[in-house]
């Protein structure tokens, strides 16, 4: 039987280890927001360093023997649930060798600056060395975990541990058979949708739209920040979660959707348990889950009638503009299945936009795709999927931040999030008068309703069971695809 010092060991190792991460966390929000161009080479070297040590305390023997006294201890749920994730997280880590860390963390370092002038350029040469380092580290990682297993599915548990790869893609499959159709089914109906925007809207009558929404739905300035980025996301924890958005001149909506996107993830961070800071259960479950909370306010909320009817005033004083309520609700929600760009796409062919990354990048970790096949490869899937080819890589395969990070197998999350945020809706909206919550300006009642079922038990839980926990039900794509179905039949009048 383990003493009581085994866990608390336990728990010290693993928040250095936490600690060490979130350091990482500040250093790398600084280099895609605010470090001068110049400093990537000493960045590069801070980041691969910090990687290391984080490796070397997980992995270390004190770890290791904290975790072997605790193998059959009669702990609590909550003391178990810490273990079961540390163990894991142990065991990986021990798989890769301290020299692939470094390996690992630098070349992505040296690969976000490439990247972003590769897609300025339209040159996806620049990149393409960077990218053909990323998928040799990342196969060699994936084999060094499990040399059994498929590497993309070896890869894809980083981001989602406890969803298979097989639920992923048969959830992306049923989302193409439903979705397809109904987008077949838009662009031949004959509505005509409003489109209320004209001209072009400076970045600072942007930003301020985005800070009155931000306060509106209740953003904690004290531990958080707003700041631009070259693609929109949130980094921190319970105590500084910071968000970035960037500004369309011509499109204010592709701002206040990243807003109220990336406010989704904020709040889930600011959401945890502060007392639980540094250990599993202060920390958030995982991608899909996180996702969920994004699209959840995103699309639920802020594309929803209620929020416009509270908030289509904002936006006609902030552009001088007569905006009606139904107006900006069409236009938030149009669907455009010759959008070029992922981030900007409507609610529908989104997902379109996944199921071709991932098909993509499980191909370039299995070897069936070469790098320098990869821009004729997305404009092929692009004109099969959504008809329509890129002109330029930047339009087409250098839009995405995520392969500059060495994150292949991040992609399906996206999706996965959409379905699992469409069921909490349903379930939520059994509980609370949502629409009417929104329309006042009740947004503490939903912040409340997520932080109970959701964000109070940072990783007690699997996934599987966080669902079950919190909707009653095992996870289904089935609320998304009845959801999706009755918003735009009805928008479209099909």
């Amino acid at each position: 039987m383990a003493t009581p010092d085994a866990y608390e060991t336990l728990l010290d190792e693993y928040k250095r280890a936490s600690n060490v991460s979130s350091a990482s966390g500040v250093l790398s929000w600084d280099q895609q927001v605010t470090m001068p161009e110049g400093g990537t080479p000493a960045r590069s070297k801070q980041l691969s360093t910090l990687s290391a040590v984080h490796h070397d305390i997980i992995t270390g023997d004190t770890v290791a023997d904290a975790l072997a006294e605790l193998e059959d201890a009669d702990l609590t749920p909550e003391q178990a649930a810490s273990v079961r994730e540390i163990r894991r997280e142990h065991e990986r880590a021990s798989a890769v060798p301290r020299d692939l860390v470094e390996q690992l963390s630098e070349a992505s370092s040296d690969a976000l600056p490439a990247w972003e002038q590769a897609r300025e350029d339209d040159d996806f040469d620049h990149f393409a060395p960077h990218l053909e380092t990323l998928v040799e580290l990342r196969r060699e990682y994936a084999n060094e975990i499990d040399p059994d297993a498929d590497p993309y599915a070896v890869l894809f548990a980083d981001y989602e541990p406890y969803l298979d790869l097989s639920k992923a893609e048969a959830v992306l499959e049923e989302l193409r058979d439903r979705l397809v159709p109904l987008v077949a089914a838009i662009q031949a109906s004959d509505a005509d949708l409003a489109t209320p925007f004209d001209g072009e809207y400076s970045p600072e009558k942007q930003e301020s739209v985005s800070r009155d929404l931000l306060d509106d739905l209740g953003y904690d300035w004290d531990r958080g920040r707003l700041d631009t980025s070259s693609h929109p996301f949130t980094s921190g924890n319970q105590f500084d979660t910071r968000i970035t958005t960037r500004f369309q001149p011509e499109d204010p909506l592709d701002s206040i959707m990243s807003t109220v996107h990336e406010y989704g993830h904020a709040q889930y961070n600011l959401g945890l348990p502060r007392e639980a800071f540094g250990t599993p259960l202060g920390d958030s479950r995982d991608l899909t889950v996180h996702e969920s909370q994004s699209r959840f306010w995103e699309n639920h909320v802020g594309r929803s009638e209620a929020f416009w009817d509270r908030h289509a005033g904002t936006l006609a004083d902030a552009f001088d503009d007569d905006l009606s309520a139904r107006d900006v609700y069409e236009a938030a929600n149009q669907v455009y299945p010759d959008n070029l760009i992922r981030v900007e796409a409507d609610e529908l062919t989104y997902h379109m936009h996944i199921i071709l990354r991932f098909e993509l990048e499980r191909d370039l970790i299995s070897g069936d795709l070469a790098v320098e096949d990869v821009p004729e490869a997305w404009n092929e899937k692009m004109e099969e999927y959504l008809d329509v080819t890129p002109e330029t890589d930047s339009e087409g395969c250098l839009q995405d931040i995520h392969w500059s990070h060495g994150n292949f197998g991040y992609f399906p999350t996206y999706s996965l999030g959409s379905v699992l945020a469409a069921q909490l809706d349903h379930t939520m909206r059994e509980d609370l008068d949502v629409d009417a919550l929104v329309r006042n300006g009740d947004f503490a009642a939903i912040r409340e309703w997520l932080g109970e079922r959701i964000h109070q038990h940072g990783q007690r839980y699997t996934t599987p069971e966080l669902v079950e926990e919190a909707t009653g039900e095992a996870f289904t794509a089935d609320y998304f695809l009845d959801y999706a179905e009755s918003k735009y039949e009805a928008l479209y009048d099909l």
